[in-house]
């Protein structure tokens, strides 16, 4: 009988994509990499637990959640969240930054200063800015006053920086015009809390980090892990939570890592019957 492997999520160590599985040990993912795992038949996935305890009950989640985690263990998890706003007394300093994921897909967020760069990969930042450095709510308030003050936001979905990944700007000046343009802005806000020192625009740009130079158009991306299902391909580009992998005939697929989690895995094979696939949309080029 084969081993069976429970994911823990891709990680980004000293900026380099890893796969985490519990027992501690770690898959490296550098490009060219052969990808191929299953679900074997009957697997059902568990909820993940919270706060690195497990479910209690091992409850079964949905195949699609990307959290794998069930309602308590959920609720439990965002509450001892910074994105909670429950961790006001947190003596850690916090890092504002301004994150670009494409044209026109800015972000604002914060992460503690002892994470370095680490969230910026997790999230696919194509390329970001440290914007100023301070007190937890200082880096919060600051965060609100550029979403009330210049309408950036602090999320963007997947599906919108998925879709831009492989028609991307070719320079890194280009691809760091409109980080720049908007740190200036920031800056010259008033209303900046005192305890938050600005810094410097500085973008560090993360295309080949992510293998992303030249990556072929993905043609769609896995929506669940099936039970008797599987994935063969060759790891073409890995972007925050996302595989790119070459298929064969099925051209370029993202797998989000985070539909892994809970699930027993086994190594698979190119007989594998395939995961669920949705087709990304092509828009015509003209009317004939």
């Amino acid at each position: 009988m084969a081993q069976m492997w429970k994911c823990s999520g891709l990680r980004w160590p000293a900026g380099s994509p890893v796969l985490e599985w519990t027992g501690g040990r770690r898959s490296a993912l550098p490009r060219g990499k052969r990808i191929a795992f299953a679900v074997p038949e009957g697997g059902v996935r568990t909820c993940t637990g919270a706060r690195g305890h497990a479910c209690p009950v091992r409850a079964a989640v949905p195949g699609r959640s990307k959290g794998a985690r069930c309602e308590e263990c959920a609720r439990l998890d965002r509450a001892h969240s910074v994105a909670a706003d429950t961790l006001a007394d947190d003596p850690r300093p916090y890092r504002v930054y301004l994150a670009w994921f494409g044209p026109g897909l800015v972000k604002v967020g914060i992460t503690a200063s002892e994470r370095g760069p680490a969230r910026l990969l997790e999230q696919g930042a194509v390329c970001f800015s440290w914007l100023g450095t301070g007190p937890l709510m200082a880096a919060r308030r600051t965060e609100e006053l550029l979403r009330a003050a210049l309408r950036v936001p602090g999320r963007i979905p997947y599906a919108e920086k998925r879709a831009v990944r492989s028609a991307l700007p070719a320079t890194e000046d280009e691809r760091a015009a409109e980080v720049r343009e908007l740190h200036a802005r920031a800056v010259a806000l008033t209303g900046w809390p005192e305890s938050l020192r600005p810094e410097p625009c500085q973008v560090t740009d993360h295309v080949r980090v992510f293998g992303l130079d030249g990556v072929a158009a993905a043609s769609g991306e896995v929506v669940e892990l099936v039970p008797g299902g599987g994935v063969v391909g060759e790891l073409v580009a890995a972007a925050g939570p996302d595989l790119h992998l070459a298929v064969g005939q099925g051209g370029v697929v993202v797998l989000d890592t985070r539909l892994m989690t809970g699930w027993e895995l086994v190594p698979g094979t190119a007989a594998e019957r395939a995961f669920p696939v949705r087709e990304f949309r092509r828009e015509p080029d003209g009317l004939f």
